[in-house]
């Protein structure tokens, strides 16, 4: 069974879906960061206060060892998919979507969540999503998640593996 790979900026509802949509298709679930987070014995915090560059090459390890599996969920981190080869690792093994939510809505979930390495002042959030659009815009399937229920999200992604598997 192809994966469901969940991309998109934090905050957009990528771990709580990812654990929804894979309870309801009977499927595992896998966030990266978690992973990572087991590889190195340290958090992801810790890790982009060592460097951001640290960080992001044992986040394509592990993205790239998931790719490799079948019948998982997986939720990337926000920038995990701007590695071409963890972006094509996982297109060849299953379906990619980006979720989506509006600045507001972004702030309002993340808020001062210490252990959010790149997130910051409403400037900051707004430059690094601006910095990403056309990575963001450039996947195939898309989900708005500003002002839904997680359960809403989950349907919409379900929705849209059902209609891509048929």
């Amino acid at each position: 069974m192809p994966n469901i790979i969940l991309a998109g900026f934090m905050g957009t509802g990528k771990s709580t879906v990812g654990q929804l949509v894979a309870a309801s298709l009977g499927m595992t679930f896998v966030d990266t960061d978690d992973l990572v987070e087991q590889a190195t014995g340290a958090t992801i915090r810790d890790l982009f206060l060592r460097s951001e560059a640290i960080f992001r090459k044992f986040e394509s390890v592990v993205c790239l060892q998931a790719a490799l599996h079948n019948g998982l969920v997986i939720s990337t981190g926000g920038g995990a998919l701007l590695n071409e080869k963890v972006r094509t690792a996982f297109e060849m093994s299953g379906m990619i979507v980006c979720l989506h939510a509006s600045v507001d809505e972004i702030m309002r979930r993340v808020g001062a969540d210490p252990n959010r390495p790149l997130f910051g002042t409403r400037e900051e959030v707004e430059a690094l999503l601006n910095a990403r659009a056309a990575h963001y815009a450039s996947l195939p399937y898309h989900v708005d998640t500003t002002g839904k229920l997680p359960e809403q999200v989950a349907s919409e992604v379900i929705e849209l593996w059902h209609s891509t598997m048929n």
